[in-house]
């Protein structure tokens, strides 16, 4: 299936490749040999992505820029001994015959042949041999190449080997017999290709392998390519039925009409070339086996054996399944009492099954029907044999929809619906089948193929349903002043008592927007009236009751929300609903100071495959249980959960959950002195007052957090404003949820604003201590603490430290504590028992490096050694200079101004100011710049 397509304009994605495949170029081209392999599939852009390197290299280098040597192996010579290497040597401009390929030592001299060559252009220009197809080069040009590479020591050379890795893409007719794999091993493959595969297999080590294009690629391809405009939806039905692959992507896009994207999931062929490949393949197969091809591309993927055998009407299916496997269309999993057919390439089953006939493949789908117990798979397959508008079909699928929807599988929801709508005769039955199916895909977290039809949606009449799904949209979309347009209007129109289910659903929307604006209490009136509304199965009371518990916790009631949640766990009914609650709950327990209960339960609301959930609560799940690893101390875990978060996020486009999942990965890579990685995360969070308040307040703490980590307290002040302004502050206050007061109120004392910090901490003490919440009061403790200091109170300052450590004694929260023992050891410092600080300092120290938190843990260095104790021998320049004028000079040496100095060794700019004024002094030097150009010489000696 090796049809190439015109080289690609531009190398779309593959930002890791290239570094991958730059830094061996580089190396050869400093004096390092090498082999390197770039595999993948046919099509992938293996050849693509040496061309990009390579002339972004000659690009970068100018005049000392590789030149490029360009050999590929042939299907038709892969048994000619050393027919690439002589292709090698006549580029390499020798006119010495190469050894006789008969000879025992052939390959050896011709790999000194080679080397030759290559040692004789040393002065030159670096050389890149590039060897295209090698999985069709001959094995004795293979190990002559590496022979003169291993020859080589400090000549310039690089050998780019580029390979397919899947058996199934090697088929090529030679003569009567094609190439292909059954179970991993090569059958009726000429040992010469054998040969070159098992010596290519040596070759993996530090392989490079162009990985699919995501959806987002696939859109940027398409519009390069092709100049279309892909949604996301289409995009990714495009990438998955191509496995983003960018040779198939760019044949459909040309091959296939304009107006086929504009469809929703159009049933995509494949590319005609690869098609009629497959096809000859399937013909050149006996009837039996053809017959359980066409069946399986009827059914599906991943299909059980016995369905596919009974479709075909096959008795004795294994010998047909055996042949199908060795003409590399189908692949088996076959375990104890079950065996499930697939198709090796979605492709593959597009070709075999856009080959059937229309009537043939009616017919297929009609007798899958009555095969498949399956209810979802039956309507399917009728909605497949059916051609025109059905009603009683369209009844059916309905009442399929209903009942997938108490069990909360929205997807599976959307789908039907979907189909339903398009098999009603009657427009308005039509048009209430394609909101509620918009609403579902809502549900189902696909936001972005729910604001494909949104349009359409705005132009049906104006309804209760209409503004229900609209508001719902603006809810996910992150614009509240939207939602509560369409909500109000939905409320108004609705008659409550002729559709008391639809006012149920108002609520259900109205609890979510009360969540997103933070408002417990509005939460709480929503949802006790969606229960009230809704029979107790119907997914508008369940989905209330999931988030009833968040509101309750949020207005100061937490008996009450776990009780709500231990009743509904008591009563929760199968499929997916109980992921919702297990988010409800993980989220209450992480903010009543229980964070291993929260860690436990949010995992298990993470996962959405075997039970259909939405991705909408696996992503609020993903970001609490990242919130949950940092403060429990894994941060590796949680920036992995972020990724993944973060990887969903872009196609899911929940704009509602994006700033929570950023918030995490922005404070860890800040603590960990990733700048770039913080910043990154900061923009990705980023809100603003016209957002929701679930938003905007982890927006505004990870930049804060970030602002924090660098030591920049009048940015921690600016990023938390927003936050301190909101009106509504009942439940953005209640302590647990978002960590932000103690943040804003240290930064108040960072700054000098001391009066300020202590009318600002009073209130959000005392809430803490009368809701008995320990890490609240451990936190804004340690702010006190700090204030009381600065107010030269050090023994009162002592009693807050050491109560704010004794809050955190039996919970699990390493950084909170390590941060207590921080402020403390500094305040101890500044204070003058050094010998105390250190200690505490110390302890910090150890937990800061143990977290990874490398900015903390150097500022813990700077302040023991500010401290003068456990100092270390230093340079004659110096030793002249206290433990605290040492530190102010390191600092002003990297280029801290007089106030970031102050801020980081908790001193007053006048301190800093007099130390300078002594540190030139002794120093003998008169400015800032001196400083810096003589402080290389004053580090410490070993």
């Amino acid at each position: 299936m090796d049809n190439r397509p015109e080289q690609q304009q531009s190398l779309i994605g593959r930002v890791g490749e290239v570094a991958a495949l730059t830094c061996p170029v580089e190396a050869a081209c400093a004096g390092h040999p090498a082999t390197v392999l770039v595999e993948g599939p046919a099509g992938i852009g293996k050849t693509a992505l040496v061309e990009h390197v390579l002339r972004r290299h000659r690009a970068g280098v100018g005049k000392d820029a590789p030149r490029v040597v360009r050999v590929a192996g042939v299907s038709w010579e892969s048994a000619l001994p050393l027919g690439v290497a002589e292709q090698l040597v006549r580029a390499g401009g020798g006119d010495t015959a190469l050894p006789d390929p008969a000879s025992p030592h052939a390959v050896l001299d011709t790999g000194r042949l080679l080397h030759r060559q290559w040692a004789a252009r040393r002065e030159q220009e670096p050389l890149v041999v590039l060897v295209d197809d090698a999985h069709w080069a001959d094995v004795e040009s293979l190990r002559a190449i590496r022979s003169a590479v291993r020859r080589a020591s400090d000549e310039r050379v690089l050998v780019i080997l580029i390979a397919r890795d899947e058996p199934q893409d090697l088929y090529e007719v030679q003569g009567s017999q094609d190439v292909y794999e059954v179970q991993g091993q090569y059958v009726d493959v000429p040992l010469s290709v054998l040969a070159a595969l098992e010596f290519l297999d040596r070759c993996r080590d530090g392989a490079v392998r162009p990985g699919p294009l995501t959806p987002a690629e696939v859109r940027t391809l398409a519009c390069e390519s092709a100049g279309l405009t892909l949604d996301l939806p289409t995009a990714r039905h495009l990438c998955h039925h191509t496995r983003g692959n960018p040779r198939y992507v760019t044949q459909l896009l040309s091959e296939l009409p304009r107006e086929t994207w504009h469809d929703w999931r159009p049933m995509l062929p494949a590319p005609a070339r690869y098609a009629s490949v497959v096809r000859h393949r399937l013909a050149r197969c006996g009837d039996a086996t053809r017959a359980l091809v066409e069946a399986c591309s009827v059914l599906g993927n991943d299909v059980f054996l016995a369905e596919a055998a009974a479709l075909a009407e096959l008795d004795d299916p294994l010998p047909a399944v055996d042949e199908a496997r060795a003409a590399g269309l189908l692949a088996a999993t076959v375990d104890p009492g079950r065996a499930l057919l697939a198709f090796t390439h979605p492709l593959v089953r597009a070709s075999v099954l856009t080959g059937i006939d229309l009537t043939h493949r009616a017919d297929l789908h009609r007798r899958a029907a009555t095969i498949t117990e399956d209810r979802g798979r039956r309507l399917t397959h009728q909605v497949a044999a059916t051609t025109s508008a059905n009603d009683e079909l369209a009844e059916e699928l309905d009442r399929h929809a209903v009942e997938r929807a108490t069990a909360g599988e929205w997807g599976t929801v959307a789908d039907t619906l979907v189909k339903a709508s398009r098999l009603s005769s009657d427009r308005p039955a039509r048009q209430n089948r394609l909101l509620r199916a918009v609403d579902a895909m809502i549900g189902a977290g696909d936001v972005p193929q729910a604001a494909v039809f949104a349009l359409e949606l705005e132009s049906f009449p104006p309804s209760t349903l209409r503004d229900v799904v609209l508001g719902y949209l603006a809810i996910m979309r992150g614009r509240p002043s939207e939602a509560e347009t369409f909500l109000t209007q939905a409320w108004e129109r609705c008659d409550p008592k002729r559709h008391r289910d639809l006012m149920a659903k108002i609520c259900q929307r109205r609890v979510l927007h009360a969540l997103g604006r933070w408002n417990g209490r509005e939460l709480v009136s929503w949802a006790h009236r969606a229960m009230d509304l809704a029979d107790p199965d119907d997914p508008s009371a369940i989905e209330s009751e999931a988030i009833l518990g968040l509101g309750l916790a949020g207005i100061g009631r937490p008996e009450e929300a776990v009780a709500a949640y231990d009743t509904a766990a008591a009563q929760l009914p199968g499929g997916a609903q109980p992921q919702r609650f297990q988010l409800g709950r993980g989220w209450v327990d992480l903010a009543l100071d229980a964070p291993e209960d929260a860690r436990r339960r949010l995992e298990a609301a993470v996962p959405t495959g075997y039970r259909m959930g939405s991705t909408r609560i696996s992503l609020w799940a993903q970001g609490w249980l990242a919130r949950t690893q940092f403060a429990l101390g894994a941060w590796q875990e949680a920036l992995e959960t972020v990724q993944r978060a973060t990887v969903r996020l872009s196609e899911a486009r929940i704009e509602f959950v994006r700033p929570l999942v950023h918030w995490t990965g922005a404070q860890i890579n800040a603590l960990r002195g990733d700048w770039e990685a913080a910043d990154h995360h900061v923009g990705e969070a980023a809100a603003g007052i016209h957002h929701y308040e679930v938003m905007l307040v982890p927006a505004c703490l990870a930049r804060a957090q970030v602002a924090e980590a660098r030591g920049d307290y009048g940015r921690v002040i600016e990023a938390l404003s927003p936050v301190v302004q909101l009106s509504e502050r009942e439940s953005i206050d209640e302590p647990g949820f978002w960590p932000w007061p103690d943040v804003y109120a240290n930064a108040l004392v960072m700054t000098g604003r001391l009066d300020e910090a202590d009318a600002f901490l009073t209130p959000y003490e005392e809430l803490a201590a009368r809701r008995g919440r320990r890490s609240g009061m451990a936190r804004l403790g340690t702010a006190r603490g700090r204030l009381t200091a600065a107010r030269g109170d050090i023994d009162t300052a002592r009693k807050d430290f050491e109560q704010a450590l004794a809050h955190l004694e039996h919970l699990p929260l390493p950084y909170d504590r390590a941060r207590v023992n921080f402020v403390y050891g500094q305040t101890l410092r500044r204070a003058g028992k050094r010998r105390e600080a250190d200690a505490f300092l110390k302890n910090a120290r150890d937990a800061y490096v143990t977290l990874g938190a490398r900015t903390h843990a150097e500022r813990c260095d700077r302040e023991l050694k500010a401290g003068g104790l456990n100092t270390t021998r230093n340079a004659p320049g110096l030793a002249h200079l206290t433990p605290q004028e040492q530190a102010v000079a390191r600092l002003v040496a990297s280029g801290a101004t007089n106030q970031q100095t102050a801020l980081e060794l908790f001193i007053s700019v006048k301190t800093v100011q007099y130390h300078l004024t002594h540190i030139y002094a002794k120093l003998g030097i008169r400015s800032r710049s001196e400083l810096a150009a003589r402080f290389r010489e004053m580090q410490p000696v070993d």
